[in-house]
């Protein structure tokens, strides 16, 4: 049986419901859950604080983890930490996890199909027919039988495959590590390939998906010289961080017909300027990064957070631990 912890939430200034309401439910009942309050001096609100919950690892700041000597957990309620600066917090010996890949993977997945069947079916172009009253027009493609490549293979991509496969797609993968024979017999993959293949085969490809976290070796990594190696047919999906791709090489490419269209639910400058150039595109489609936040990301979020709350309270190691 776990004791009851103090327990601080940090949440997002601009995002409520069902994020606090879930985690209220998944930790209020069982410990002290306490929301941090900007307008009350930090020392009091970390007194005693035992697990922190940082809203997508952005709501931290130096001065908190100062004052962070009793906290035993730095829980990050989301997958990617690279708003968060770790290696201060591993500098002050604080623990820090996150809530990885499985835990929004089907929305992700589900966000990537629908940017490929908007750019295929030309979304932008039918809803000008459309005010117009033109018929028949634009002439969409089908995905049937288009090759797919997912550039990472974790949970969103191996969430993506089966329903890109439900098109009739045809999905190959390139991963950092070795793509086991049985993975690749279990999701039916055409191909796999190592990173430093990548440049020999993504001119193959009809859509690319990124599904990659955001560090050194992957900064940038769809660059100028890497769009000119594709198809100008081809269409790039991003549902994963938005410094993957060199996005002014990107709208060169979308531009001068060098690349037929993308999906994006990430971008530079988050949020973007709604009269960026990128965004009036007729060839890109982009959300504003909502891929991953669903209500099921939300609960199963929060009930991550909770199990290494209880963890923690039972003297145990936390799970999914990143620091």
């Amino acid at each position: 049986m776990s004791k009851r912890m103090k327990v601080l939430f940090l949440p997002h200034p601009g995002i409520k419901d069902p994020w606090e309401k879930d985690i209220v439910e998944a930790i209020g009942t069982c410990h002290d859950l306490n929301f941090y309050n900007p307008r009350v001096p930090l020392p009091s609100q970390f007194d005693g604080v035992k697990v922190v919950i940082d809203f997508g690892g952005a709501m931290g700041t130096r001065a908190m983890a100062d004052l962070s000597s009793s906290v035993k957990l730095w829980q990050i309620l989301g997958n990617g930490f690279d708003h968060f600066d770790l290696a201060y917090w591993n500098q002050m010996r604080i623990p820090v996890a996150n809530c990885p890949g499985q835990f929004s993977a089907i929305p992700l997945a589900e966000c990537a199909v629908m940017f490929m069947l908007m750019l295929a079916r030309r979304w932008h172009e039918t809803q000008q027919s459309l005010r117009k009253g033109i018929l028949y027009n634009p002439l969409g493609l089908e995905l049937e039988n288009q090759r797919l490549l997912l550039i990472g293979f974790g949970a969103s991509a191996r969430e993506l495959v089966p329903r890109a496969r439900a098109f009739g797609m045809k999905i190959s993968a390139i991963d950092v590590r070795d793509i086991s024979l049985e993975e690749q017999r279990e999701f039916a993959l055409e191909s796999v390939f190592r990173p430093e293949q990548i440049d020999h085969v993504i001119g193959g490809f009809d859509f690319v998906s990124l599904h990659l976290p955001l560090n050194k070796e992957t900064r940038a990594m769809i660059n100028a010289g890497r769009l000119r190696l594709m198809k100008p047919t081809a269409y790039l999906i991003n549902i994963a961080r938005a410094g993957l791709i060199d996005e002014t090489a990107l709208y060169a490419a979308l531009t001068e017909g060098r690349l037929a269209g993308a999906g994006l639910d990430v971008l530079a400058d988050e949020p973007k300027d709604p009269n960026d150039p990128i965004l009036r595109l007729p060839n890109v489609v982009a959300t504003p990064h909502i891929s991953g936040t669903t209500n099921g990301t939300s609960r199963r979020r929060a009930a991550c957070a909770r199990e290494n709350v209880d963890r923690v309270a039972s003297g145990l190691e936390p799970l999914y631990r990143i620091g």
